[in-house]
């Protein structure tokens, strides 16, 4: 029989019914021999055996739903996407993600965050339609340019890492959603450029970036939203 190889989890614990409770952090025990290989593993089998209470978002378990983004051992990142420190000796620090509200334990409150990506008209925009009533075409380079950007899966990890969303977020809409931003103003079968040019013209929205480059370390699809605002700039300063 393998010997057990106990890690501990300490985890962000908050309870909105018990206000009066301070935050704490929680300490939990897992046998790394009886649990899958990431972080997610780990809080679904404390949840399911040891906690119940313990409340996180979860879905896809692939990276493609962006639903457990979180901050461990200090960086944000995709709780299904982050192995687990195989290191008994060192604790596994899970909190949620930074300078957000939480609404518990590890959940963040994204309204905001969705209010601002719904800001910037994020779909197709038009004035014409093909002559044939098919599909509007696009070129296979044209095509291209939206690598990098059409891949973000909107887990708020980059602009949670970003120290000017963190001062600015009710008005600087941060790297996620202004690469989102950039991703259909660089669309070549989209007719809305001068539109979503001129919604950012202002001190806020797009210009509290400073080129920190947290969004781009820290996003678990490897994509670089730091480069996606730097085009954004350079257009809009030559448009």
């Amino acid at each position: 029989m393998a010997t057990e190889r106990l890690k501990t989890f300490k985890i962000y614990r908050w309870n909105p019914d018990t206000p009066e409770q301070k935050p704490e952090l929680k300490e939990y025990k897992v046998d790394l021999n009886k649990t899958g290989p990431m972080v997610l593993d780990a809080l679904i089998k404390i949840k399911n055996e040891q906690d119940s209470t313990l409340t996180f978002r979860r879905s896809c378990r692939e990276g493609i739903c962006g639903s457990c983004a979180m901050n461990i051992n200090g960086r944000n990142t995709l709780a299904c996407l982050c192995r687990i420190e195989t290191d008994t000796a060192k604790d596994e620090k899970i909190y949620p993600l930074p300078h957000m509200y939480v609404v518990r334990d590890l959940v963040p409150d994204l309204t905001q965050f969705y209010k601002q990506y719904k800001s910037i008209e994020p779909y197709l925009q038009r004035e014409s339609v093909p002559e044939d009533g098919k599909e509007n075409l696009q070129s296979i380079a044209d095509r291209k340019k939206l690598d990098g950007m059409y891949e973000c899966i909107l887990c708020a990890c980059c602009s949670t890492a970003c120290p000017s969303y963190w001062w600015n977020q009710q008005e600087y809409l941060g790297p996620a959603v202004l690469m989102q931003a950039y991703r259909w103003m660089a669309d070549s079968r989209d007719q809305a450029t001068l539109k979503r040019r001129e919604k950012l013209e202002n001190s806020m929205s797009l210009y509290r970036c400073h080129t920190i480059m947290n969004c781009t370390r820290t996003c678990p699809k490897h994509l670089n939203p730091g480069l996606a605002i730097a085009r954004i700039k350079k257009e809009m300063s030559f448009a």
